[in-house]
Order: C-alpha cells, then sequence, then structure tokens
C-alpha cells in the first residue's frame, strides 16, 4: 500500500508561480505511474499531469501545458509539480495520485490505485 501526502499550495497572485510536493510513502514507489489532479468547487476533478515511473515520459492536460511541469525523484520518493503562470481558472484542490499498472494515456481518474488528501490553491487576480 502506498500513502500520499501533498504539500505546498497556498494562496497565490494571478501569474505567480508554486510547487506542489507529494511524498510517498512504501518502497514500491518507483513502480507507480503517479499523477496529480484538480478539483475546483462544484466541478468534477480532474486530470492534470501525469509522469511515468522512469520519469522520462510526461502528459499534461492541454490547460496546463507548457505552465505546470511534473517531475518525480524516486529516491526521495517525491513528485512534484512546479505551476508557474498561474491563473484564477486554476484554483482547485490539487491531489496526487498513483497508478500501479500504469496504463496509458494515464489520464483516468478510476485507473489510479491511491490518492493523497489534497492541497489548497487559491489564486487571486
Amino acid at each position: 500500500q502506498v500513502q500520499l501526502v501533498e504539500s505546498g499550495g497556498g494562496l497565490v497572485q494571478a501569474g505567480g508561480s508554486l510547487r506542489l510536493s507529494c511524498a510517498a510513502s512504501g518502497r514500491t514507489f518507483s513502480s507507480y505511474v503517479m499523477g496529480w489532479f484538480r478539483q475546483a468547487p462544484a466541478k468534477e476533478r480532474e486530470f492534470v499531469a501525469a509522469v511515468t515511473v522512469s520519469g522520462t515520459f510526461t502528459k499534461y492536460a492541454d490547460s496546463v501545458k507548457g505552465r505546470f511541469t511534473i517531475s518525480r525523484d524516486n529516491a526521495k520518493n517525491t513528485v512534484y509539480l512546479q505551476m508557474n503562470s498561474l491563473d484564477v481558472e486554476d484554483t482547485a484542490v490539487y491531489y496526487c495520485a498513483a497508478d500501479y499498472r500504469g496504463r496509458y494515456p494515464y489520464t483516468k481518474i478510476s485507473e489510479y490505485d491511491y490518492w493523497g488528501q489534497g492541497t489548497q490553491v487559491t489564486v487571486s487576480s
């Protein structure tokens, strides 16, 4: 089993940056595709970004492409989401998730096995 704990959320002005971290417990972190999702008020949870086991392949939602960067450090059991040029539309609770089977395109919520508790990101205008 994998336990995930997100951190790094907060309040930022539009145009600013934040870096989210997700620390994973367990020795098998490097076996999981890792993803970031977000859920805004009154909206469904949506895919943001994913990174494969080795970290060599990444995938992004169109809405964040070019602004967000996902990365992982398997030695530290941590996955990151660097968020630049933030917009008020990015306001949401951000969740990290782990997918053991790693099925492309890595965007389906139902295919992730473990989830963190979420961290709030609020972007003000």
